[in-house]
């Protein structure tokens, strides 16, 4: 049986992966010159690596450990301290600090009760708010918490925060920072769902807030190695082939399910018929509400669809002449920050509530096999949130604003000079998750007998993520092979 997968992120390549094991023909069309999907990377003609987005890797990624695992790249992550860091403008560095002799949720009480990212009566509020939570169920019945969690979609993650006792500070200097770096919208925009079934995690999971970076570029250590499994057991890839319309037959006589009988494809040499037993469309929100037949729409499961929207983001890089995140104020800091030879500052993701990038890292210090180079400083990696007013800038005004924060956060390093710099913007990234949207994200089997959807903004129990995508594609695989199952017996 031959699978068409249109898509090439972490949700098209993880179905390819499972559908490869079962023996499947895989072919996997991509409309961009590289792979990845919202995880792509690539090298500019000068070597340098552009990413699509700051990739940070938690460990209640679970189902993507699994994938990563199984095509050999888990030694490709390389863990940071379990602390999330808050930096402060002036260099005033704060942290969330989860080490801990006790596990969860004991360690998490720990980090929120000692951080001094918050006063004493915010910490207080942000208990209360916490503590009535379905966080605390969690503990003895995940399961119902999760019910629980999954009903609050209703509703922003701010209204329940303050609803429960929370503070406007603690949402302002603690929780719109992770907000922003989980789904680039703030509190206020985002649904108390996504939020919670974060906070769950954490707190059901001694080391689910643990993070890891790559060594470096996705393309080398995460897709490039799940893409080789695939092709090694048969499956095929073809980049720059852009699917441009679904080819879809009705019901006939002696067919009594709509199906769908090929796609067109554009490539480089013209355009071409793609055919397949069944169809996989791991596309993000634009991508699928641009392809599908308008005849479809007469199925609910479609027109919810048109219903999710995308959410802008920027991604800065910024390159260095010395190390921007030394933050020693003596003499030998001085030192330090300039010697190109010995790697200095801060290695972990970083989170700020005093800038327009809400997370960012210096990926020389946190992804060095590709990122650090001989005689050159830091590459800060920052993401822009919201990337609305973003979008329409021009890249050197975006450049000289982000450069201008980032000396602002560290005073230290304003004699530095700024060498190199990239932007790369996406009016449509991520799905947002507003309230009420969880009703609208579709099943991965639809109502057309061989057409199936994948893609991290379809139904799953996280977030649009890394992890989401890579639970979609396992969803749809299973979903074909069910279908294929079905059918075999049939016949």
């Amino acid at each position: 049986m031959r699978v068409a997968i249109v898509g090439s992120g972490l949700a098209g390549l993880s179905a390819a992966t499972d559908l490869v094991d079962s023996g499947y023909d895989v072919d996997i069309y991509e409309a961009r010159p590289f792979i990845g999907g919202k995880v792509g990377s690539w090298e500019d003609s000068n070597g340098n690596h552009i990413e699509m987005g700051l990739h940070v890797f938690f460990y209640n990624y679970s189902t993507l450990f699994e994938l990563m695992k199984k095509v050999g790249a888990m030694s490709n992550l390389l863990p940071k301290t379990h602390t999330h860091l808050f930096v402060n403008k002036g260099g005033n560095l704060h942290d969330l600090d989860f080490r801990f002799i006790i596990g969860a949720p004991f360690n998490g009480l720990k980090a929120f009760f000692t951080t001094s990212q918050l006063d004493w009566i915010d910490k207080v509020y942000n208990a209360l708010a916490l503590g009535t939570s379905p966080i605390v169920q969690g503990l003895i019945d995940y399961e119902g918490a999760m019910k629980t969690i999954r009903g609050l979609d209703v509703i922003s993650f701010q209204q329940w925060f303050l609803d429960h006792g929370g503070s406007e500070q603690s949402i302002r200097r603690m929780w719109n920072p992770i907000a922003y770096a989980l789904g680039f919208i703030d509190c206020e925009a985002i649904s108390a769902r996504c939020m919670l079934t974060i906070f769950i995690m954490f707190a059901t999971k001694t080391e689910a807030s643990k993070l890891n970076l790559l060594k470096g570029s996705p393309h080398h250590w995460l897709t490039g190695p799940i893409l080789k499994y695939i092709q090694d057991r048969g499956g095929k890839l073809y980049l720059r082939h852009k699917a441009v319309k679904i080819i879809p037959k009705e019901k006939s006589i002696g067919i009594d399910e709509d199906i769908v009988t090929g796609i067109s494809v554009s490539t480089p040499n013209g355009e071409i018929l793609a055919r397949a037993d069944y169809y996989l469309f791991a596309c993000d929100v634009p991508g699928i509400q641009r392809i599908l037949p308008k005849e479809w729409r007469n199925h609910d499961q479609f027109n919810r669809i048109y219903r999710l929207e995308s959410v802008s983001v920027a991604t800065v890089q910024l390159r260095y002449n010395g190390w921007v995140t030394e933050l020693g104020h003596d003499s030998s800091a001085d030192v330090r920050r300039f010697d190109l030879r010995n790697h200095s500052g801060l290695d972990n993701l970083l989170y700020t509530a005093d800038a327009d990038f809400s997370c960012f890292a210096d990926l020389a210090l946190t992804s060095p096999d590709d990122y650090r180079k001989v005689n050159q400083g830091s590459l800060l990696q920052c993401v822009l949130t919201p990337g609305d007013p973003w979008i329409s800038r021009k890249t050197e005004e975006i450049v000289s604003h982000t450069d201008m924060q980032v000396r602002e956060l560290f005073p230290s390093a304003r004699k530095l000079k700024l060498e190199w710099s990239n932007v790369v913007k996406l009016a449509q990234s991520l799905y947002r998750e507003a309230p009420g949207m969880e009703a609208f994200r579709p099943a991965q089997q639809t109502p057309i007998s061989n057409f199936f959807l994948a893609g991290s903004y379809t139904r799953q129990d996280y977030i649009d993520s890394m992890e989401g995508a890579t639970i979609s594609g396992r969803l749809a695989a299973a979903a074909i092979k069910q279908k294929s199952m079905n059918s075999k017996v049939v016949a």
